[in-house]
């Protein structure tokens, strides 16, 4: 089959689509990142391979920041160059700009200086005419909000981006960004993005409310905690994982012998739902109709084969939720280290 052609099975229901915010805009129950596993000098048989296994499986949300490799940029030109193969109409594709990508004073923040020549080389870089989504990637307390907000607003006005997005914002932050643009008539923000998992609740304070009752959806990323979520650690530190990088933000002091009591505990509750540990961890982030979407990283298409199962169970009982609760509260962790109140 060529890349090209759409399978039958593509559009078969297996896959949710979930409506983000107040917007008609949908996005696929799973989301694909490249913040790991996408970068090099060339595009590799493996990554193709990844996204055309993501794409097949009902998946048509595709998640970039301008940073990601390494080396910086080159998940979006790798990227780029496999999804040309792809009905472009067919997916969402998004990027970011606010962490640090260049040397000098404008290489990083939320000035529109930054944004906007982020974004025209995020564009470049991917070989597309406009970006879906295009994210604030992080909040710059040392720029006024209002020119954060107005330079994503150019973004729309210029046709670079069709819808704008905010990531690891907390709630005043967002209800901050809001208030602003009703109030400059910017574009608002459809979609934020936080860090949310059985391991990372922050945002279920307050956050997640804020956006459900004001039409924001929700992608979480890092559902599976960096790995820790899945069956990777539940004998300890593997050689080939990323945990043993030094630059992983999962660390090691994370992986210690209680922890992975706690996460052999919730990988006998998968089992006992039928699920890997993998799919009830993205199953328990979808559970909730305040979120529109899962972002998942993937390092071989068999991840991607059963993190697709995940959708077929999203349902959780009550015992089922204090289960995890439980389990989960018994867990030692270093404070985030992405948004927190």
């Amino acid at each position: 089959m060529s890349p090209t052609a759409r399978p039958p099975s593509r559009y078969d229901g297996r896959m949710p689509y979930r409506t983000c915010g107040n917007t008609g805009l949908k996005l696929s129950a799973l989301s694909l990142g490249f913040w790991h596993n996408f970068g090099g000098g060339q595009p590799t048989e493996k990554q193709s391979k990844i996204i055309h296994a993501a794409f097949d499986g009902g998946i048509t949300n595709f998640d970039l920041a301008n940073n990601y490799g390494p080396p910086y940029g080159s998940a979006e030109i790798n990227v780029g160059k496999i999804l040309s193969q792809m009905p472009r109409d067919e997916f969402l594709v998004s990027s970011k700009a606010g962490y640090d990508m260049w040397p000098g004073p404008y290489g990083m923040g939320g000035t529109r200086k930054h944004i906007l020549a982020s974004l025209d080389q995020s564009l470049k870089r991917t070989g597309l005419d406009y970006f879906d989504i295009f994210y604030s990637h992080c909040f710059d307390p040392n720029v006024p909000l209002e020119e954060t907000m107005g330079a994503l607003d150019t973004a729309v006005t210029q046709g670079k981006a069709l819808y704008v997005g905010i990531s690891s914002y907390i709630t005043a932050q967002t209800k901050e960004v809001l208030q602003i643009s009703k109030s400059r008539g910017f574009v608002k923000p459809v979609i934020h993005q936080p860090n949310y998992s059985m391991l990372n609740r922050w945002s279920e304070d307050k956050l997640l409310d804020y956006c459900f009752q004001h039409g924001i959806g929700i992608i979480a990323f890092c559902p599976l905690f960096q790995g820790l979520l899945t069956d990777k650690y539940i004998n300890g530190i593997p050689e080939a994982s990323r945990a043993r990088i030094q630059q992983s933000p999962l660390r090691k002091n994370e992986i210690s012998e209680q922890n992975i009591r706690v996460i052999q505990e919730l990988n006998e509750m998968a089992k006992s739902r039928g699920q890997s540990l993998a799919q009830m961890s993205l199953s328990w982030v979808l559970r909730t109709d305040k979120v529109t979407s899962a972002l998942m990283g993937a390092s071989s298409v068999d991840q991607i084969r059963d993190n697709l199962k995940a959708v077929q169970n999203l349902c959780f009982t009550q015992e089922e939720e204090d289960r995890i609760d439980r389990i989960v509260a018994k867990i030692n962790l270093p404070k985030s280290l992405w948004a927190s109140e």
